[in-house]
């Protein structure tokens, strides 16, 4: 598969792809049904579907009952840490291990031409794959199993409404279709906020030194900040919802991240087969700061004024913007 038939490459080694992002012609007046019907198929698969049934499996066989979690205790905690520890190795895992040690398709479909830093004094220990482990590992997956453990705990207590699947199957099967869509507004709300210039500098700017990001840079974040991208989940203490729904919504948070920050926007599966990362418009928010907060179906950036496409008209609107906030700061300092 030639990666110059979906995009060019740079002098540098850089790759861009041919196409300019866009959103799905969904959330648009008039509303295009037939848009629609072609998106569906798209917004449940292969991710949304993937994840959901993760959920389900840890849900039948991996979670307490909710008679044992009617009480704290070390065991049941630590088989949720344990079972969410194995995943995010094996799925973040999966990706790193196939493009970043393997290397199988070199640079191909890399944005970045360069690999991962080994000796950058920004990064713990110098490394960014160790800093990246280290964060994603010993905070990332800590603050998960913490909400999951309490949100579990207060639905076999009936301190949160509690839906049953039995008696509300069409219900509940709308809850997991609309979470993905909740995960990508709370996400915009969460990261314009940590990019508030006090809360950028203390928080936020550790999970930036990813310029040039790799799968594990997903997760890699400020322990603060992990407590602000997991707390969407505490939407199923106010809406009525199961458990399962908690669940799925913290396998989305957890996992999703690692195909959003692969670096690359194809992996390539065979001679002539390879999917799609969906990860463009993020990796341009890691390269130029300011724009294409959200990601996903949900055009927020288009509406508030942050999306960069990928086009030069698109850079040349996001300098603008650069060039105006500049000079309102120094009229401001002149004040």
């Amino acid at each position: 598969m030639d990666d110059a038939l979906y995009g060019t490459r740079d002098k540098r080694g850089n790759w861009k792809p041919a196409a300019r992002l866009q959103y799905p012609q969904v959330f648009v007046w008039p509303l295009n049904f037939k848009a629609i019907l072609r998106w569906i198929p798209d917004y449940l698969a292969p991710w949304n579907f993937f994840y959901a049934a993760i959920a389900v499996a840890f849900w039948l066989w991996l979670t307490p009952s909710m008679e044992t979690a009617r009480h704290f205790a070390p065991g049941w905690i630590a088989l949720i840490f344990l079972r969410n520890l194995a995943l995010v190795i094996v799925f973040f895992g999966s990706f790193h291990l196939r493009l970043y040690r393997q290397r199988k398709q070199g640079t191909q479909f890399k944005y970045n031409g360069k690999w991962l830093d080994t000796d950058n004094p920004e990064f713990l220990f110098g490394n960014q794959t160790v800093d990246n482990l280290i964060w994603s590992l010993g905070s990332g997956v800590p603050v998960w199993t913490a909400y999951e453990a309490v949100s579990l705990w207060m639905f076999a207590n009936s301190y949160i409404p509690f839906v049953s699947w039995a008696e509300h199957p069409l219900y509940n099967a709308l809850i997991m279709l609309l979470i993905p869509l909740f995960r990508e507004v709370h996400f915009y709300v969460v990261h314009r906020m940590i990019h508030w210039p006090p809360l950028y500098r203390t928080v936020h700017k550790l999970h930036h030194t990813n310029v040039n990001p790799g799968p594990w840079s997903g997760l890699a974040m400020h322990p603060v900040e992990h407590l602000l991208y997991f707390s969407g989940v505490l939407i199923h203490w106010i809406v009525p919802s199961h458990p399962l729904h908690s669940i799925f919504h913290l396998v989305h948070l957890g996992l999703a991240p690692a195909a959003g920050h692969t670096g690359f926007d194809k992996v390539v599966m065979g001679e002539e087969s390879a999917f799609d990362t969906h990860c463009y418009a993020h990796y341009l928010h890691h390269k130029y700061f300011e724009c294409n907060y959200s990601d996903g179906s949900l055009p927020l950036d288009k509406w508030f004024g942050s999306f960069h496409d990928g086009t030069e008209e698109a850079h040349q609107r996001m300098n603008e913007r650069f060039m105006a906030r500049a000079a309102r700061q120094a009229r401001q300092g002149h004040e």
